[in-house]
């Protein structure tokens, strides 16, 4: 026996196969409005700003007084100005070295706190205290540590060779102090985010591979490295960005000396504005941001290519 299913007036008989009518969401005018003071803070003093840098890169302005254009003349200047190269070369270097010791030295510690040992809250206070002290404080402390206390300890010991002076004055060493003061205050931020990167394993994993006979070497291979890809990336990224523009560790513990050996991009620009060379640095601004956008594309790229999800 079959009954008809009446439909009632009010009502509308609907397919299921139909599609349902799609609601294009409006956003309201009220989230506009408290953009507008956000976007004009950010045009007022960065874009605008930014914009009238690169017209006067094109100047023979030095800071004050009358200007006239001079084309590309600074910037012609600028690739065969052996200061500015080398400080390019300084700075990729010390940003490559940085980073990959700040990410090799957080990974063995955030496996070492990541692990069951004693005292590992305490620990990880004392590995995060670097993180909120001031750059220039840092440095001012390091200065005195590497020109005054290392020497007169490896002299007392009756060792000789560099350490037994100030590697801060030796054009060959004073980089290293640079990595050593930037990597010690960098690692906590990226030791935060290994220990997320691990505590999201499940142990099963591990459970499982030891049965099978995997080593904790084998595991870390295995496991751990492929996983924590995604964290390794963003350390990564966040690295390089924040190293390229190093200033005031390079300040406090050389300021760019001996000679220019430890000069960073940053520091030669800022320094530029203050002896007449405001166009000519301007120009150098341009260059260093065109070359930090190539690298951020770049690592975008290999983001995608390797399918890590962020």
């Amino acid at each position: 026996m079959t009954t008809d299913t009446a439909t009632s007036p009010g009502t509308r008989a609907t397919d299921p196969g139909a599609e349902a009518p799609r609601h294009r969401s409006r956003v309201p005018r009220t989230y506009y409005l408290m953009l507008l003071p956000a976007l004009a803070l950010f045009t007022f003093f960065i874009t605008l700003p930014a914009l009238a840098g690169a017209l006067f890169s094109l100047t023979n302005y030095v800071g004050f007084g009358d200007w006239e254009f001079v084309g590309i003349n600074n910037y012609r200047v600028m690739f065969t100005d052996p200061k500015i190269l080398s400080a390019y070369v300084f700075t990729i270097g010390f940003s490559v070295v940085t980073v990959i010791v700040v990410n090799v030295l957080a990974m063995l510690l955030a496996l070492g706190l990541n692990a069951k040992i004693r005292l590992k809250t305490a620990l990880r206070g004392v590995f995060f205290v670097p993180m909120v002290i001031s750059g220039i404080v840092i440095a001012y402390v390091f200065n005195y540590l590497f020109s005054t206390s290392l020497p007169s300890i490896v002299q007392s010991l009756g060792v000789g060779g560099p350490l037994s002076q100030s590697i801060l004055a030796n054009e060959d060493l004073a980089w290293l102090s640079i990595v050593i003061v930037t990597a010690w205050q960098s690692i906590p931020m990226a030791l935060i985010i290994y220990l997320a990167g691990l505590q999201a394993i499940p142990d099963e994993v591990y459970e499982a591979a030891a049965l099978d006979g995997a080593t904790p070497g084998k595991q870390f291979w295995a496991i751990t490295l492929p996983l924590m890809a995604g964290y390794v990336v963003i350390n990564t990224v966040l690295g390089v960005k924040n190293f390229l523009n190093a200033y005031d560790i390079i300040v406090g513990l050389t300021n760019g000396g001996p000679g220019t050996s430890t000069m960073s991009v940053a520091m030669s620009i800022f320094t530029g504005f203050n002896s007449g060379d405001y166009a000519y640095q301007m120009a150098n601004a341009v260059i260093f941001f065109l070359v930090t956008v190539i690298v951020s594309v770049l690592q975008l790229l290999l983001i995608r290519r390797r399918g890590v999800q962020l």
